[in-house]
């Protein structure tokens, strides 16, 4: 029946523990669960609504993503976002998305990357529409990274970045108080297109490399700072 219905294109209800495992790092993701949260199984359970095995195998999901940890005492806790925690991810970082890009632009079809300069070129104007605007600047990125992950062509790469990502995603959303590092963004996002564009490697894995380093560095001055003025 499961078969049929798929092939037949309708709907077919997540499994318990995929929609507890969705929820949760939705939840995480966004920040409604913050660092260090404690994340209870009954309580949890109750809350989404299944049962504790279900929760566990969710959790247990989460904690490959380097989301959640165990907890002293009982239950588990959403992992901690700390300086070295941020510095060690984007050396990682550094080392995945450059090549890739580097990759990228020997492999790319340009026609997509193309495409997509003409939604760059427009960011500054989506930043100034506030939540609604800067929402859709993040789906341009989003589109460009799996622009990116096609012309690349390697699981294994696209793989390690995805993995990547789920973390600097809790990073990322910080960067809407900062319109001025969202602005800079936009403009380095464009060059790094022109470089794949051209099908210039060097020029295109530079382009990342500042990138990466204003987006660190924005980081990093926000938290000695005390302040949520994050980019990425």
């Amino acid at each position: 029946m499961y078969t049929e219905t798929a092939m037949l294109g309708l709907d077919v209800p997540l499994r318990a523990s995929e929609r507890a495992y969705r929820q949760l790092r939705g939840e995480i993701l966004n920040g409604f669960l913050a660092p260090g949260a404690a994340l209870l199984e009954v309580e949890q359970a109750e809350r989404i609504g299944i049962s504790r095995t279900p929760l566990r195998e969710a959790v247990a999901r989460l904690i490959a993503d380097g989301l959640v940890v165990g907890r002293r005492g009982r239950g588990f806790e959403v992992t901690d976002i700390s300086v070295d925690s941020i510095s060690e991810l984007y050396e990682l970082r550094q080392a995945l998305e450059v090549q890739a890009i580097r990759l990228a632009a020997i492999r790319r079809d340009p026609t997509p990357f193309a495409l997509l300069r003409e939604g760059f070129v427009n960011a500054p104007q989506l930043l100034e529409q506030g939540d609604v605007g800067v929402h859709r600047y993040y789906g341009l990125i989003d589109e460009l990274e799996d622009a990116i992950d096609v012309a690349v062509g390697n699981p294994f790469l696209v793989g390690a970045l995805r993995a990547v990502r789920t973390h600097l995603a809790r990073i990322r959303r910080l960067a809407r108080r900062n319109p001025l590092r969202l602005h800079a963004a936009a403009a380095e996002h464009l060059l790094i297109l022109d470089a794949i564009i051209a099908g210039d490697p060097s020029l295109a894995a530079h382009a990342t490399h500042i990138h990466l380093h204003q987006s660190l560095q924005s980081v990093l001055a926000a938290i000695d700072e005390g302040s949520a003025t994050v980019a990425n």
